[in-house]
């Protein structure tokens, strides 16, 4: 039997997917909220939201340039080799091909696991107004093409309908392809994520919690009770570094222009930064036996 040492990233994914508990998933928006993250979790999920404010100071609502977003895949996963690096491709970049394409080159760098949304454009948040969804057939069509190209990849079938017939329906549709993992986003109750347990079976499930969205606030242990395999945080990075900014710059103009006597400085930052140098983690490598 494989150790975990030994697997590829995916499948170390699906096996932590597949231990006792809910999985969480760390929102991250640029290498440095990467960086305090890898600190407190194991796994990241890379998220369009965070990663269209960071990179583009612009709403999540289908600015990502593919490129764009691996080339942040690649930068993480050279900073934090271990970690499991689930990514969001929204739409697959509208087209099956370029989806397919997308796919390959975050498998080939790496990445563990992407989620595969049946929205159509204009796209939006999955848990803002005005989403539209592609028919169903189109959106399977698309996710079989995506299956067919992974090859250890995770894949997280994600539908963002709002009804709660068309979101029974849909689950069990995606629970019935070689999909990995189920997401319904924008699930509004703890009633509503039963229904869904129960209709996609033994598939793994997955809840997308974000601050100030439609989705109740729950625990780890409550998720758990409810049968939830995986917990994307997709934003606490993001909205603390909106919090804290705010505050500081805040107090900084107050105090007219003088630095606070206690807080991070320089000597902390550079620390937390030098964890990322590849030869650190070049070294560990051959000391612990990891490939």
């Amino acid at each position: 039997m494989a150790t975990a040492r030994s697997l590829r990233a995916g499948d170390r994914l699906r096996e932590a997917v597949r231990t006792a508990g809910t999985t969480p998933l760390i929102g991250v928006f640029d290498m440095f909220s990467a960086s305090i993250a890898a600190r407190h979790f194991d796994g990241m999920f890379v998220s369009g939201f965070g990663f269209a404010a960071s990179h583009y100071g612009l709403p999540d609502i289908g600015f990502i340039a593919w490129p764009d977003m691996v080339g942040f895949v690649q930068r993480l996963r050279l900073a934090f080799p271990r970690h499991h690096l689930l990514v969001d491709v929204d739409d697959g970049y509208v087209d099956p091909e370029v989806a397919c394409h997308v796919v390959a080159h975050l498998e080939a760098i790496g990445a563990s696991g992407v989620i595969l949304e049946d929205q159509k454009r204009p796209r939006r948040c999955g848990h803002a107004d005005g989403k539209l969804i592609l028919p169903l057939e189109e959106y399977l069509a698309k996710l079989e093409l995506v299956l067919a190209t992974r090859r250890d990849l995770v894949v997280v079938a994600r539908t963002d309908a709002t009804e709660d017939d068309e979101i029974l329906r849909r689950a069990a549709a995606l629970a019935a392809t070689d999909a990995d993992v189920i997401l319904v986003d924008g699930v509004r109750s703890t009633a509503a994520i039963r229904r869904i347990r129960e209709v996609i079976g033994g598939k793994p499930l997955l809840f997308n919690q974000i601050a100030g969205g439609r989705s109740p606030r729950l625990s780890l242990g409550d998720l758990t009770a409810l049968g939830v395999d995986v917990a994307i945080y997709s934003t606490p990075c993001l909205f603390a570094a909106q919090t804290a900014m705010e505050r500081s710059l805040e107090d900084l103009r107050k105090a007219d222009g003088l630095l606070p006597e206690t807080s991070i400085g320089v000597a902390d930052s550079t620390a937390l930064l030098e964890r990322n140098i590849s030869r650190h983690h070049l070294a560990g490598r051959s000391r612990d036996g990891l490939s």
